[in-house]
């Protein structure tokens, strides 16, 4: 990797009042040559909403084998579910989806709730058994959205998990929560990461049509403040999955250009600041997925 882009890099976190952390790789080719970007690519960091990335892998390997249908369906009462401000938690009334609309709902406007309901289908064993065969050693799920939350609330010394957000949000305190620590919280590291995105890629991760599930959900991901932020292209595809708790901001996501080999990027952050909502930060990871890419794209670490 060349000096100048992970100064590039880091300046770029520096500027937005965040630390971050960042690997990046073609899709496809081996980096036993030095041939990806890293700044802090082996660090352990939160993955917030990012579980539920390896959670679709473990889900789309149960529709593979035939342990689950992915037409079958779930009633789901709102009043019951895991709150969030997307997804089936906000509905009024009971539905009845299939796992595969879940799956959609789950990753393309990040529902906690429809997260929640595919973890306690397919169980966190079966996400570790993926993770395992993945070689993903260093990376673990402990855990939900709704465990998240009852840990906030602990740690915040709030009665709901509201109350635990708002407190949070508070930049006149200064809080320790085990949701910000990649001790407790679900971890993992950025180099794991897009490994995991070269195996969705490869086909090695989910095979078949259920791999191509995989791939078309992530590129319906609604979200464009992030990475796709830095390639404002209509041509270039951005097929990814956010992240955010309190001051954790992440990313992780392929990006294809077209005619070009895909590279994955994973940028993970954590800001000095905890408001709701921190745009500088958000079109940090967009710029620093930008020159990764953009130096991979270039051949100049080859």
């Amino acid at each position: 990797m060349t000096v100048s882009a992970e100064k590039r890099i880091r300046d770029v976190f520096a500027d937005a009042g965040c630390t971050g952390w960042l690997h990046a790789r073609r899709v496809g080719t081996p980096i036993d040559d030095g041939g990806d970007i890293a700044v802090g690519a082996d660090d352990l960091v939160v993955l917030a909403s990012v579980y539920k990335l390896p959670l679709l892998v473990a889900l789309c390997r149960a529709f593979e084998s035939g342990e689950l249908s992915p037409t079958a369906t779930v009633r789901i009462n709102p009043a019951d579910c895991t709150p969030g401000p997307t997804g089936v938690s906000t509905f009024r009334d009971p539905v009845v989806l299939s796992w595969r609309d879940l799956a959609m709902s789950m990753m393309t406007v990040s529902d906690n709730a429809a997260a929640d309901l595919v973890l306690g289908q397919v169980g966190l064993e079966s996400v570790e058994r993926a993770l395992s065969e993945l070689g993903m050693t260093s990376t673990r799920i402990i855990g939900g959205t709704a465990d998240a939350h009852r840990s906030l609330v602990i740690d915040a010394h709030a009665h709901t998990t509201a109350e635990a957000f708002a407190a949070l949000a508070d930049n006149d305190e200064a809080w320790t929560v085990s949701a910000y620590d990649p001790s407790y919280a679900s971890a993992t590291t950025p180099r794991e990461l897009t490994s995991l995105l070269d195996a969705i890629w490869t086909g090695r991760a989910v095979p078949g049509p259920q791999g191509e599930f995989v791939r078309h959900v992530m590129s319906a991901q609604i979200w464009q403040h992030r990475i796709r932020s830095g390639f404002p292209y209509s041509e270039v595809d951005v097929a990814g999955k956010t992240g955010t708790i309190g001051a954790i901001r992440n990313e992780v996501a392929v990006v294809t250009f077209p005619g070009e080999t895909p590279v994955a990027v994973a940028v993970f952050t954590r800001a000095a600041r905890t408001d709701p909502v921190l745009p500088v930060v958000d079109a940090a990871i967009g710029h620093a997925a930008r020159i990764a890419v953009t130096e991979l794209r270039s051949g100049r670490v080859d």
